[in-house]
């Protein structure tokens, strides 16, 4: 609470003197109490910044046992998509006051460990993760030693145990499949296809499922390196066949914008020759040409839920776990053939 140097020190006595209230008038708007009219707070925080009064923010976070932070602990956080996702967990937590750290767990089982627990040392109040890839039920027995709450983001390692928030990703892939399909589509490939964790998982469960509602041939699943995106897997040889696939979905839209690069390259339009479908919804689909059909996955919305759901469960550490899906859309675009009539 001091300015620091040989200024002398302001305390918040000043402050509330300054302000023309109670010392305990003053101490209601340090704590963000409804209690206070809007007017009376604008003039304590006037007070506060013209003293240049600092309140001891972890003095107080140490009477109630909490710091006001959280660990977000993502798998790659050079990602525009975990940009989004931190976007919708930053707006919750500012609203309460509280600031996030995050570390990168590089999709490394060994180092997520290492950060949750340097986290804890920290004191952080609770963790929002998204496990890395070779993630087990392991991950969660090592965070509940921690005393932590915790909420899984995006992928999870148990399709029971622990708060989990994320996208319907088998849902939005049924959407993409099924609209190819009104468009004429019959041979759909799945760019992409590693069953590396849940999401994947998601994804080819609704793309499989939804070939199996139409009848159509379901064995057109296609591993590729998402960090190489010059990798098409068998795909090429499979587009020199003599039956090939009319349309791909992709694991996400960058995969897809890097086929239609090629398509582009070969002479063949997205869209008309052959239809591209991506997900999550990126900033460069809309800009794309042709532009991107892709699958809304809402990851700012996914970050609202996460932030909401660990908030509650700090308050209430013996409710049930919850499993929280944000249902998505189909932007439709032009690289799948445009809009039905």
């Amino acid at each position: 609470m001091s300015t620091g140097g040989s200024q002398k020190r302001v305390n918040l006595q000043s402050v509330a003197e300054e302000a023309g209230v109670s010392r305990a008038t003053a101490s209601l708007v340090l704590r963000e109490s409804p209690l206070v009219s809007a007017e009376t707070r604008k003039r304590v925080i006037a007070a506060m910044h013209k003293l240049g009064y600092i309140y001891n923010r972890g003095a107080a976070n140490l009477r109630r046992q909490r710091t006001g932070t959280i660990g977000v602990v993502l798998c790659n956080i050079g990602s525009p998509f975990y940009s989004k996702l931190l976007i919708g967990i930053d707006e919750v937590f500012v609203d309460a006051g509280i600031v996030a750290l995050l570390v990168n767990s590089a999709e490394n089982t060994e180092r997520q460990m290492r950060q949750i627990w340097r986290l804890r040392e920290h004191g952080v109040d609770g963790l929002i993760i998204c496990p890395a890839v070779g993630s087990d039920e392991t991950l969660l027995s090592e965070i509940e030693k921690t005393g932590l709450p915790y909420v899984q983001v995006l992928r999870h390692v148990s399709p029971t145990a622990g708060d989990y928030v994320g996208p319907d990703y088998a849902g939005g892939t049924d959407l993409a499949v099924s609209h190819l399909v009104r468009h004429g589509r019959r041979k759909i490939a799945f760019l992409g296809g590693d069953r590396v964790h849940s999401a994947a998982c998601e994804r080819l469960e609704g793309f499989q499922r939804a070939l199996r509602r139409h009848r159509l041939e379901s064995d057109l699943i296609i591993p590729t390196d998402l960090d190489n995106l010059s990798d098409f897997g068998s795909l090429e040889s499979l587009m020199a066949s003599a039956s090939p696939p009319d349309a791909a979905i992709c694991y996400n839209d960058m995969v897809a914008l890097s086929l239609m690069g090629r398509l582009l390259s070969e002479g063949e339009l997205p869209g008309r020759d052959f239809a591209v479908i991506g997900a999550d919804n990126l900033p460069q689909a809309a800009t794309s040409f042709p532009t991107l059909t892709t699958i809304v996955t809402d990851p700012v919305g996914v970050g609202r839920n996460a932030a909401r759901l660990l908030l509650d469960r700090i308050t209430e550490p013996r409710a049930s776990s919850m499993r929280i899906l944000v249902s998505g859309q189909l932007m439709v675009r032009e690289s799948c053939g445009g809009p039905l009539p």
